[in-house]
């Protein structure tokens, strides 16, 4: 067998940070753990579509060739629960082979074998019972065609037939397809066990543990039965590795003398081999000047063709979308190659070391962040922990698990320390998880995740669903099936030059109050920042101040009793701080500060609390011609004033409002069916009006 070429297959990392190698991740809300195994699901899907109607072969019944007669039996065997087997077949000089008979798999006897000379001969039971059932078939030829029909046929059989489940475990079933073929040989070349390699086909199709179309010991058979064929394409794949990133390399130094703002380094082992490398563009540096502060590590994927942990590195910008801050592809996940990682990415980035740094769950690389960084705030991404809790606690929990993810959603979100440790201790004693690995993993990293120990590092909202969302639309456009590593650094250097970013479209940012704290605002933040402080101004009007002796206030809900924040106010520099600490978390001020400042008769919020990072000025890209701006408010000026005149004359009677109601409808039906001209459209299409 001769290994063909293989595609760069990216998948998750599998390995649970709890350090024991047996136990595996499946993330929740993700089916398949592998970008390119989209392929191999395909073509599972593909396999399934084969279960149309089998109808019971009858006597007579004609088909084209003995192949199509015995593909027809056994969809019907497997449907019925059995299968079946080639039995006799007889030919003669004219006709060649003129009768097939098929048989169900326990047809006939075993025959007795000579037991081998050994001490203790294996004696395996046969399957065989003397069924009857059988299909036989005959070759006829008719106006010079061949083809066959069925002679006899029979469906007694003498044993008990088998379910859905059972059924696909019998060997006639158990076929393990090329793309998984390939996955094995390459999983089993990477140093997986036969086991995991089940586990990582079960996650990159979406099925239960044991609903693969094979089982362990077929996988196994088939490891032993490839084995001689890896060995001898091992130097074939060790070299392919070594070239391509010797390409990557050489990729590297061209990109450097074609942009000398281009960025990159490796590292080499004793051999003189590629061990690490690293690589950064020009944009990306000049982004990290200004959306440097918060920083993600996106350590999620390895390639398994050459054995290549993948590690990204992620900015937020003005409008909440990830920008692309430099990449890495190391050797392993030891501690020594994510502090090169760090030392690399901050020497690209001019030494200047990030505020936050976000990464998931891996203690060499909290290790590293902590000898690199030691200035720097380490936080675990709450989605990490949240897409492995499912994997983690439902074998144990069971039915028991919604119940506990709905409380342990409720206790990532407690601001107290001790509530959130108090409350801890309940849900362990309530799920009678005291002695789970998982739960004590994630309590020894307590300080990095909940948010009752986070609220004041600050985050720059990238924590956010949407955010992750935009991360997993970047590596889908940069992780495929290329076959080589030259291919990837293009694709990565396309997807990170903001040239082929498409411009942010400037909405049309109505306002909701008449407060001018928010028209203030509204002219100088992006959308995105914009909609966050405009959120926190609606609900301000909701909470009540009481001013105390040194000049701070306490702010509380008018309904809610329980819950109430400390502003302190320092008049002379213009300081506010809020016990919240959602300023300190997001860069947006929050509603209790809104609220102080409304009552201390600003009409402004204060310079320093309208951070750079936010404002329409620090975009990356340019933004759309923002004239539409002043357009939109003098068109919603025309309208709000023409509306508001129609609500008014159309309530007086329910004659007029019918017939305003039926007059606008058709109206709105004709404005849509309107054409509209170009020159309109280029500077209104972004300016939609949006009340999120």
């Amino acid at each position: 067998m001769t290994m063909k070429p293989s595609s760069n297959i990216w998948i998750r990392r599998q390995q649970c940070p709890c350090g024991d190698w047996k136990c595996y991740v499946k993330y929740e809300g993700d089916d398949q753990t592998s970008v390119s195994s989209q392929l191999i699901k395909n073509e599972t899907t593909s396999t399934s579509s084969s279960s149309e109607a089998v109808f019971m072969p009858y006597v007579g019944q004609i088909f084209k060739t003995d192949e199509d007669a015995f593909e027809y039996y056994s969809n019907f065997a497997r449907k019925n629960g059995f299968s079946i087997r080639k039995a006799r077949s007889t030919e003669s000089q004219n006709l060649g082979i003129y009768r097939r008979d098929f048989v169900c798999y326990r047809s006939g006897f075993n025959q007795p074998r000579k037991k081998a000379n050994v001490e203790h001969p294996r004696d395996r039971k046969s399957v065989r019972c003397g069924c009857d059932a059988k299909l036989y078939l005959t070759k006829e030829i008719v106006n010079g065609v061949s083809q066959w029909y069925i002679s006899q046929f029979s469906n007694v059989h003498n044993h008990e037939l088998l379910e859905d489940d059972q059924v696909r475990l019998l060997p006639a079933y158990r076929k393990i397809q090329e793309a998984d073929q390939e996955r094995i040989l390459l999983l089993s070349k990477a140093g997986f066990p036969v086991n995991r390699i089940v586990k990582v086909l079960e996650l990159e199709k979406g099925v239960q543990p044991g609903q693969l179309p094979f089982i362990e010991k077929d996988v196994r058979n088939f490891v032993r039965t490839c084995k001689k064929s890896v060995q001898e394409n091992d130097a074939l794949l060790t070299e392919k590795r070594e070239n391509d990133t010797l390409e990557l390399l050489e990729a590297c130094k061209a990109m450097a003398e074609r942009d000398a703002e281009f960025v990159y380094d490796y590292t080499t082992d004793e051999n003189s081999k590629v061990e690490n490398i690293s690589w950064s563009y020009a944009d990306s540096v000049r982004a990290y000047t200004v959306f440097g502060d918060v920083v993600t590590f996106d350590t999620t994927y390895r390639s398994i063709t050459y054995g290549l942990l993948l590690g990204v590195w992620f900015g937020i910008d003005n409008h909440g979308k990830p920008v692309f801050l430099g990449c890495a592809l190391l050797q392993d996940e030891s501690l020594k190659s994510f502090a090169w990682a760090l030392q690399t990415f901050l020497r690209f980035m001019r030494g200047r070391c990030p505020q936050t740094v976000l990464t998931d769950i891996d203690s060499s690389l909290r290790d590293a962040i902590a000898r690199e960084l030691p200035d720097t705030k380490h936080v675990i991404c709450s989605w990490h922990v949240h897409s492995k809790l499912s994997s983690w606690f439902t074998p144990s929990l069971g039915s028991q698990y919604e119940e506990f993810k709905a409380e342990f959603d409720m206790l990532c979100h407690l601001e107290g320390i001790e509530e959130f440790e108090h409350q801890w201790n309940h849900l362990v004693a309530r799920f009678g998880l005291a002695s789970d690995k998982h739960i004590a993993l994630l309590f020894s990293y307590r300080t990095s995740w909940p948010l009752s120990y986070i609220r004041s590092y600050f985050l720059a909202r990238s924590m956010t669903a949407e955010f992750y969302q935009s991360l997993d639309e970047f590596f889908k456009r940069i992780l495929s099936g290329q076959t080589c590593l030259q291919l990837f650094f293009e694709q990565v250097g396309f997807a990170a030059d903001l040239r082929n970013r498409s411009k942010e479209a400037l909405q049309y940012m109505h306002t909701k109050t008449c407060l001018p704290i928010e028209e203030n605002a509204r002219s100088i933040l992006t959308p995105y920042a914009f909609n966050a402080l405009q959120h926190e101004i609606v609900l301000s009007v909701q909470y009540a101040t009481t001013e105390l002796a040194n000049g701070s206030y306490l702010v509380r809900h008018y309904k809610k009793m329980e819950g109430e924040y400390l502003v302190i106010w320092i008049s002379q520099d213009e300081q506010i701080h809020c016990s919240c600490k959602e300023f300190e978390h997001s860069g947006i001020l929050c509603r209790h500060c809104l609220r102080v400042l409304t009552v201390k008769n600003y009409f402004e919020i204060p310079e320093k609390y309208i951070l750079f990072r936010w404002r329409l000025e620090s975009s990356l890209v340019a933004l759309e011609d923002q004239n539409g701006q002043c357009n939109s408010d003098e068109y919603a000026q025309v309208f709000h004033s023409l509306a508001a005149t129609l609500l008014t004359e159309s309530l007086f009677t329910k004659e007029r409002f019918n017939h305003v109601h039926r007059e606008l409808t058709r109206l709105l039906e004709h404005v849509r069916n309107m054409p509209v001209s170009n020159e309109f459209a280029s500077n209104m299409a972004a300016n939609n009006i949006s009340e999120s």
